[in-house]
């Protein structure tokens, strides 16, 4: 048996229902959600931080952290944390990405498969603009933003999924159900790895 760390990378589109399913996931199988994201923002607010004025950068200028920094954050929340599977949210986002993670992180961990929950574009914003109605505190859930979420989806993330489908390790969820008809074909998925 494995002792590498197993992970199942989480894609979709903006509002396609990834935060909400990991945190299902989290409570029926104690798996450790991670957001590449959160990592880099609480990183970033660190006094004292090894990559926090480099990330601050990145961010204002609204270009993508390196890869090499947001794989060693990963890697540390992994080495952190007991649990033994890994719900990477939203990364790979791209080819840098996904060229970063083969370089530094492939041969030290499992990836069990892609998780990928296809919803249509219109229900995508539809959900992130009542999420930013609600006071979601995301200050990039109105129309201006998701259009461009959605181009660097479509444009970088979409060519992940294919290259992970082609090595038939995308499981692709129909997210337009509610959460737990969901949930119900995640489950199906994840305990299909775990036999």
């Amino acid at each position: 048996m494995s002792s590498k760390p197993k992970v199942i990378f989480v894609l979709g589109g903006p509002g396609a229902g990834k935060g909400t399913q990991c945190t299902k996931l989290v409570d029926t199988y104690g798996f450790k959600h991670l957001s590449a994201g959160d990592l880099l923002r609480e990183e970033r607010g660190k006094a004292g931080s090894e990559f926090g004025e480099l990330i601050e950068h990145h961010i204002t200028n609204g270009t993508i952290v390196p890869v090499a920094i947001t794989c060693k954050l990963i890697e540390k929340a992994m080495q952190k944390s007991s649990a033994d599977t890994f719900l990477i949210d939203g990364f790979p986002r791209n080819k840098d990405n996904l060229d970063g993670w083969l370089q530094e992180m492939a041969d030290k961990t499992q990836l069990l498969f892609v998780l990928f929950f296809d919803c249509p574009i219109d229900t995508c914003i539809d959900r992130c603009l009542k999420r930013g109605a609600a006071g979601s505190g995301r200050t990039d859930d109105n129309l201006e933003s998701l259009r461009k979420r959605i181009v660097t989806f479509n444009e970088d993330t979409l060519p992940i999924i294919e290259h992970y489908k082609k090595q038939n390790l995308v499981v692709t969820v129909n997210s337009t159900r509610s959460e737990d008809e969901i949930f119900e074909d995640v489950k199906a998925a994840v305990d299909n790895v775990r036999k």
